[in-house]
């Protein structure tokens, strides 16, 4: 089922083509379609080493291009910065038969999304987490701040988005509960400075091996932001016991701890009703975190 109404088709014949005609290096390699629950590319495989990502919703290819350069720009600031893989930008691909937008290239990363083994149990990789997370803000933000409309910014300048996700929700949860709780945590303080972030630390980007953390993916949105954004990660991943733990070796007071719960309420609102039939996995990702958030204080 598709996820989005305007949702571009990609089949490996098509990768096939494009990967023949415009990186002849690798024709001998096989092309594998990536199963995902992901939301924002379709994924093939490159042979062993290599990942092809084709954004799935249609846009102007100049803007789409230099999204891809940015993200491949934000890839090359993160490689290297912590002892957990990231992906290694390759190369970018241009439009052609049958598929209209810039596609990425990059290295593929082993490991199992945390969608397919839950690592919400493991104290380890709360630890792994937090000490992922410590890597990240420890980076130069080099004067950049936060400059985006997404998470990282200002709480209160999400209430049209939430409002659309109540009205959205009204047969799904418990709306006027969560109408409640977002107007206490909207208004959260904060005197924390912007300072780097992943942006969009949830189960499909957090690779996993026996338990541990092994790797993360989708490192495009890297950047000055919030420092409670990345903390989404202790409601998205974590049960009560390890949350606590990963809590205790950030050394997150409770302003901060707050407002990484209310970012975690507004992208666990969305993903709920807008995936409900298209994505279950990511709508049960949203209610389970909602539980979650409703469940701490």
């Amino acid at each position: 089922m598709r996820m989005h109404a305007d949702q571009l088709t990609v089949s490996p014949v098509t990768v096939r083509r494009l990967v023949d005609a415009q990186f002849p290096e690798w024709r001998g390699l096989p092309v594998t379609r990536v199963a995902s629950e992901g939301t924002v590319n379709a994924i093939f495989r490159v042979g062993e080493r290599l990942a092809a990502r084709f954004p799935l919703r249609p846009g102007d290819v100049e803007p789409v291009r230099r999204s891809l350069e940015s993200e491949a720009e934000a890839a090359r600031e993160l490689l290297g910065r912590t002892r957990f893989r990231t992906p290694e930008p390759v190369a970018i691909g241009e439009p052609g038969e049958d598929y209209p937008l810039p596609w990425s290239v990059q290295t593929w990363l082993p490991g199992v999304v945390a969608t397919a083994e839950d690592p919400g149990g493991s104290v380890a990789f709360a630890l792994d987490l937090a000490e992922f997370i410590r890597d990240v803000r420890a980076m130069d933000t080099r004067g950049r701040a936060f400059g985006g409309s997404g998470r990282g910014g200002d709480l209160r300048s999400h209430d049209g988005w939430m409002e659309v996700c109540f009205e959205r929700s009204g047969r799904l949860l418990d709306v006027p509960g969560l109408r409640r709780l977002w107007h206490e945590l909207r208004d959260l303080p904060r005197h924390d400075d912007d300072v780097m972030t992943h942006g969009d630390l949830i189960p499909g980007n957090v690779l996993v091996a026996g338990g541990r953390l092994s790797g993360v993916i989708d490192v495009g949105g890297l950047g000055p932001a919030d420092p409670a954004l990345d903390l989404v990660s202790a409601w998205h991943l974590l049960e009560p016991g390890p949350r606590r733990v990963f809590r205790d070796a950030l050394g997150c007071d409770d302003p901060q701890w707050q407002r990484g719960r209310a970012w975690a309420f507004e992208q666990a609102m969305g993903l709920v009703w807008y995936y409900v039939e298209s994505n279950p996995t990511m709508s049960r990702l949203g209610r389970r975190t909602l539980a979650r958030v409703t469940a701490d204080t």
